[in-house]
């Protein structure tokens, strides 16, 4: 039994991955390791320390408050998109799983009717994120 679903058709066209899918992957990988939080502390500091340069404190805090809301707003996409991929190869891998023990159940359930039966609820169950 094959299974079948976007995740595997779009990897068979390629490694499935567009511009912006290698973007993410990218500023995942930047984003997830100490030096990003080195530098966003560096920035932040910078920022604080800078507070003598403005002509009010009103520019300064919405200066800090502009940047971080735009930040965090790209970075959540980002982010939410790189484990939507994660959540959808997690699937696929037990799709598969799922499929080669019905298979493996199947084989064996010959003599019992218990086992055919699983096998079927099995199959049923093999796809239903997609069905929902």
């Amino acid at each position: 039994m094959m299974v079948e679903n976007k995740a595997r058709k779009s990897r068979q066209r390629g490694d499935g991955r567009n511009r912006f899918e290698h973007f993410v992957e990218m500023v995942t990988s930047v984003v997830s390791h100490a030096p990003f939080f080195y530098v966003i502390v560096g920035a932040l500091l910078l920022w604080a320390v800078s507070f003598p340069l403005w002509s009010s404190s009103t520019k300064w805090e919405l200066a800090v408050h502009t940047g971080s809301s735009v930040l965090s707003l790209l970075l959540l996409v980002l982010l939410q998109n790189a484990g939507r991929r994660s959540e959808e190869a997690s699937q696929e891998k037990l799709n598969v799983i799922a499929a080669a023990l019905s298979d493996l159940m199947e084989s064996r359930a010959r003599d019992d009717e218990d086992l055919a039966e699983s096998v079927r609820i099995l199959r049923d169950a093999v796809g239903l994120e997609e069905r929902h």
